[in-house]
């Protein structure tokens, strides 16, 4: 069977990370691009990749690339993605995914028109704790869903020039942690919340620093989610429903979830690896490509960016970038 060779486009932190797990799924890298030669060079050296380019349109265009996992800032996934698709290539790429709905949604009839896979790297999609716990949800066994709580704080250093609070880098809490939570919340909950409500408190560079989203959906499930940029708050969700509620700690790659039911009884849930994390998406990026399936991650990725959507509008918070105007 063919061995699918992966790309590294934007050599970062986070792809520091993301190589080893390729490697530990894969066995190799093939390629790495970066906008500086000696970079990729060096990043190539230390994870002993086969080439490496000092520009993005190189890597792309290398037709033994059959995958291209993208870690740059999210305000130029959208471009990135497309020209990645343009030249045939399956994409992995960082959450957030795209900026907003109509910039997915232009990536998703590009990879349908190409038959190509695109699928964002959002370690709550591919946790098998979660899917785990999704299971149990369905079986019925804590009753309806009711109720998620989902909390993520983060107390980041006050700095006007900080990429977290940068406004043309897409910076707030909504898109680097928000996601996250967001991703949780509609994980589990039944069908896309059609009502939702916020209240936000703004960074002084016009970026969200702290907020409040209620999400209610058709099925009147409710998550209630609450983010901060400059304090510390639990990675926790709280997933509620008539007869139990389900506690998640660290939930973004967590193993252990603990059920409390109303009759005082506990009972301890554990599924997959946390130091995994990064290579669960690998391994279904692997899947998907080799079955010859779109992503089944895709429309839950759409329906976070919509929240997004709204969440902003309702802010008054707009970027710098096409489809923002």
């Amino acid at each position: 069977m063919h061995r699918i060779k992966w790309g590294i486009l934007g050599p970062g932190n986070i792809a520091e990370k993301f190589a080893k797990a390729i490697i530990e799924e894969n066995g190799s890298i093939y390629a790495v691009g970066s906008r500086n030669l000696d970079r990729a060079q060096t990043f190539a050296a230390n994870h002993n990749i086969e080439k490496a380019y000092g520009c993005y349109a190189d890597l792309m265009k290398d037709q033994d690339v059959d995958v291209i996992y993208i870690s740059t800032p999210h305000s130029h996934h959208y471009k990135y993605i497309m020209e990645c698709l343009h030249q045939g290539k399956h994409v992995l790429c960082e959450k957030a995914i795209t900026i907003n709905g109509d910039q997915l949604r232009d990536i998703a009839r590009l990879a349908e028109q190409k038959d190509l896979v695109v699928a964002e790297a959002m370690t709550i999609y591919h946790m098998p704790l979660l899917h785990k716990l999704r299971n149990i949800i369905t079986s019925g066994q804590i009753g309806s869903l009711k109720l998620i709580q989902v909390s993520f704080g983060s107390a980041k250093e006050d700095d006007d020039s900080n990429r977290f609070f940068h406004k043309e880098l897409a910076g707030g809490a909504l898109f680097d942690i928000g996601s996250y939570a967001l991703s949780f919340s509609r994980f589990f909950l039944s069908s896309s919340p059609d009502d939702i409500q916020t209240t936000v408190k703004k960074f002084r560079t016009d970026v969200d620093e702290q907020s409040g989203i209620i999400l209610k959906n058709q099925d009147d499930e409710m998550a209630v989610i609450s983010l901060a940029f400059r304090a510390k708050m639990p990675k926790r969700g709280i997933i509620s429903g008539e007869n139990g509620f389900i506690t998640v700690e660290n939930f973004p790659r967590a193993t252990t979830a603990t059920i409390q039911y109303l009759d005082g009884q506990t009972e301890v849930v554990e599924a997959g690896t946390t130091s995994k994390g990064l290579v669960y998406e690998v391994e279904a990026m692997n899947h998907y490509i080799s079955n010859g399936f779109q992503a089944e991650t895709l429309p839950l990725s759409m329906d976070v960016l919509n929240i997004m959507d709204e969440v902003r509008k309702q802010w008054g918070i707009h970027y710098p970038f096409p489809y923002e105007e």
